[in-house]
């Protein structure tokens, strides 16, 4: 059994889904779980649609109409009919007239809540439509709602899956007996009392890496819009080079760094079961790719260059010039797991603090206001985050050059700086 995740650019048109039909076909034999993202840009539609609900306004109907809009074009694409009877206009009629309904009330429970009740959508919508299509096009297959099978906790928009009961449930839904390839929902779940959650921004790689741990895949291939991880994103820098195969390892360095090829939580599942993981093009779908496996020798890499922007500085002392302990420590960390906050880089001092986090405005005010109790708080915003792995003097003078540097680390393996974003 195989398990395929396609992400949001491969699935963005009636043009893309056309294409992600034809990579399945040929898949000429086994057993396939096929996971699936939201098309294209409606995961920051619906988020822009939330926050307008939040706020009360009136343009939240407008947004709504036009991601309707959207998906039902390319639905109508895809079946060569416009009738609104027709069963997959109807379907997609129905979803949002669902997602309507749940903002017709005042809020309740919460932003997170709010958003794993709406956010979720853009998956369902995609499912849906997929499965269809691949079903007119004679490639039969079967629709599974993840939310069924796939348990998390309450934890919203971070849930934390429960293995070993999701293990139960999704042995029961995927049956191979009867099917041989299913179409299911990335991002999602759904908890012991039936409401949805979400597993975190771009979790549909996570999904297909969970599924295949659960169900003993053989493999697991991701399909990107790039031939494999490259040692840079393309769209900021220049002379890239593909990665032709990189360990386990490896990969939950480059993820954790940042890299966006990979969701952080993907390989933990894969690893534990040793299970390979290719990152293939879906525009070039013959080309070699990436392959992440088990590798019990160093490799030679070259530098490999990750850049996360919009990020925040925040450093701490405490309010009586006193030491930063393990106390003081416990309690930061507190503070920002309660709020959410990811922490990408730390350094600290006798009587100082220092983080680089994510300026994620729905969540660091929080933890600012709550910090500000017990430290004096210094705060940079719109920074950048350079991480080169491997790294040699000469691409660091190349990268960093005269910009202004507030905070640098080095290790033997990573050199990271967090400078002023550019403009």
């Amino acid at each position: 059994m195989r398990v395929f995740k396609f992400g949001g650019a491969s699935v963005k048109s009636a043009e893309g889904i056309r294409n992600m039909a034809e990579i399945i076909r040929r898949q000429t034999s086994g057993n396939l779980v096929v996971v699936v993202s939201a098309i294209g840009k409606t995961t920051n539609a619906l988020e822009e649609i939330l926050s307008l609900y939040l706020a009360k306004s009136d343009e939240k109907a407008n947004k709504l109409d036009q991601l309707k809009v959207f998906h039902t074009h390319i639905a109508t694409e895809l079946v060569g009919d416009s009738s609104s009877s027709h069963p997959l206009l109807a379907k997609v009629e129905q979803l949002f007239t669902e997602l309507d309904e749940k903002m017709k009330f005042p809020p309740s429970g919460g932003y997170d809540y709010c958003y794993d009740q709406v956010v979720s959508y853009g998956e369902l919508l995609s499912t849906t439509m997929v499965s269809f299509y691949l079903n007119q096009a004679g490639i039969r297959n079967r629709w599974i709602d993840i939310r069924k099978c796939l348990r998390s906790d309450t934890s919203y928009r971070e849930g934390v899956v429960d293995f070993e009961l999701s293990q139960y449930l999704c042995e029961k839904e995927f049956c191979f007996d009867s099917d041989h390839l299913f179409i299911t929902q990335g991002f999602i779940a759904g908890t012991a009392e039936g409401t949805t959650t979400t597993l975190g921004r771009e979790g549909s790689d996570y999904t297909a890496a969970v599924l295949a741990n659960l169900l003993d895949a053989t493999d697991v291939t991701i399909w990107k819009d790039v031939d494999g991880v490259l040692s840079a994103d393309p769209k900021i820098f220049s002379n890239t080079c593909k990665l032709d195969f990189i360990s386990y390892q490896e990969a939950i360095e480059l993820a954790y760094c940042g890299a966006q090829v990979i969701h952080p939580k993907t390989i933990k599942p894969i690893q534990n079961k040793q299970i390979p993981l290719y990152v293939k093009s879906f525009i070039n779908p013959e080309a070699s790719g990436t392959t992440i496996g088990h590798s019990d020798v160093p490799l030679s890499l070259p530098p490999v260059l990750i850049l996360k922007r919009n990020q925040a500085l925040v450093s701490l002392t405490p309010h009586d010039f006193s030491f930063v302990i393990e106390e003081s420590l416990s309690k930061i960390f507190a503070i920002l797991y309660r709020h959410r906050v990811k922490v990408n880089l730390v350094q600290n001092s006798a009587i100082s603090f220092t983080i680089c986090v994510d300026d994620e405005h729905l969540r660091l005010p929080g933890a600012i206001e709550e910090l500000q109790k017990t430290f004096t708080v210094r705060f940079n915003s719109n920074l950048e985050l350079l991480t080169i792995r491997h790294y040699t003097s000469h691409v660091v003078d190349e990268m960093v050059g005269e910009r202004i540097v507030y905070l640098q680390q080095r290790t033997r393996s990573n050199a990271r700086f967090i400078m002023d974003a550019r403009l």
